[in-house]
């Protein structure tokens, strides 16, 4: 009795360590594209403080270029779509924590980001551009050393300006940045070249844009990488919008022309 009772408890063991040994072999994974099918609801995250590439209107409903390309890929999709509001520098975290589908938000594709996550084609081609009050002399990125300098935290512009040698000061989001630098604040703000110009145009800004791009980036849709589908189904439905005029009339409704 004493030896089966024995046997009985090395066969249970046995059973627990090859169960833990298969889920740890084999994790379970859940492509986003199953929930968003049975949800019918694709959600994808910005900052809501990137105009006009995504911001929240005066009826407090978040839009722009970036929202309404969200809305046309959902749309594609046969689900609804659902646009939220992110701080940027944890926007990523967000994603890898599935708290939504994807990042929308005008992010560029860098070597660091797709250790973490995918990106579908790039959907724009963006510039880094300096901004400064129109009294100022500062004419390209060689003036920026010892500059109060601002830019949104965890961007590529903020870790440009520390490359020149700026004293940089780091934002939510570029109206904050825009709001320091009328207020005497900061010497110049670093930022996406439409983004300034919208400000200058939208605000009646005393602002102008100077010298070069700093350089050039490709912005891309950002996809968890358990989430092969999905990242095919944005693709399918970039290229789409791109061959049937869909993209350029979003694009031309907010910076009159095609930004591709």
């Amino acid at each position: 009795m004493k030896k089966l009772n024995v046997l009985i408890l090395v066969t249970l063991i046995m059973l627990v360590a090859t169960g833990c040994g298969a889920s740890k072999s084999n994790p379970v994974t859940k492509e986003a594209m199953d929930k968003i099918k049975a949800d019918g609801t694709l959600t994808y995250a910005m900052s809501g403080q990137y105009p006009p590439f995504n911001f929240f209107n005066e009826k407090n409903e978040l839009t722009g270029f970036d929202a309404e390309i969200g809305q046309e890929i959902a749309k594609r999709m046969n689900v609804k779509a659902e646009p939220v509001a992110i701080q940027w520098d944890g926007i990523i975290a967000g994603l890898t924590a599935s708290k939504f589908d994807m990042i929308l938000g005008s992010m560029a594709i860098t070597d660091e980001r797709l250790q973490k996550v995918n990106f579908s084609t790039p959907y724009y081609r963006s510039g880094a551009q300096i901004i400064v009050p129109n009294d100022s002399k500062i004419s390209g990125g060689a003036d920026l050393k010892g500059k109060n300098v601002g830019v949104v935290l965890g961007t590529t512009f903020e870790t440009k300006a520390r490359e020149l040698g700026a004293t940089v000061k780091t934002y939510k989001g570029d109206p904050d940045a825009f709001n320091d630098m009328s207020n005497g604040r900061l010497d110049a703000v670093i930022t996406e070249k439409n983004v300034g110009l919208n400000a200058i145009k939208m605000n009646k800004a005393p602002f102008k844009l100077v010298g070069d791009l700093l350089y050039v980036e490709k912005i891309g849709i950002a996809i968890r990488k358990d989430s092969p589908e999905l990242l095919k189904a944005v693709n399918d439905a970039l290229a789409k919008m791109m061959e049937d005029g869909t993209y350029k009339t979003i694009s031309e409704k907010y910076f009159g022309s095609d930004i591709r």
